[in-house]
């Protein structure tokens, strides 16, 4: 085919926008799910999978989130701490002690697991409240909610 060429994104070229996501009465795991679609950039066009075409997120509210089903009480975290034996800890007491850690940790399982993945996860800003310090740059509202959607 004649005159076909395939478009390869550039990092120079790029323009990365800011999204704001309430997270009051959203469910975990749905708009973990879109936060991380907007990270790696599949909502535009010019996705390209081995250069980080994605956009900033701003969370706010990450201790109103909510949980499906009984997961507050049945799902639990576990981590390694240097010392024989893991550390585990339930959903519920998780969202008491650290509720930005669980977004986080929702979205970083849904990137992909290399230095581009990592990368991305730097450019989601997670905060307790409504306040956030990134007012200058202007964020839009998230538009690219599919499941994440309040009921």
């Amino acid at each position: 085919m004649p005159g076909t060429k395939s478009y390869n994104a550039q990092n120079d070229v790029l323009e990365k926008n800011w999204y704001i996501v309430d997270l009051e009465d959203r469910i975990v795991g749905r708009i973990a799910s879109d936060i991380a679609m907007v990270l790696m950039g599949k909502h535009q066009p010019n996705y390209t999978p081995n250069v980080d075409t994605g956009d900033f997120v701003i969370v706010t509210n990450c201790e109103k989130i909510k949980f499906s089903g009984n997961k507050l009480d049945q799902k639990t975290y576990t981590w390694y701490t240097g010392y024989t034996g893991l550390k585990k800890e339930t959903a519920g007491k998780r969202l008491e002690r650290k509720p930005e850690q669980i977004i986080r940790d929702a979205v970083r399982r849904m990137l992909p697991k290399n230095k581009i993945g990592r990368h991305m996860l730097t450019k989601l800003k997670i905060y307790e409240g409504a306040d956030h310090p990134h007012q200058a740059q202007a964020p839009q509202p998230l538009p690219y909610v599919r499941f994440g959607d309040k009921k």
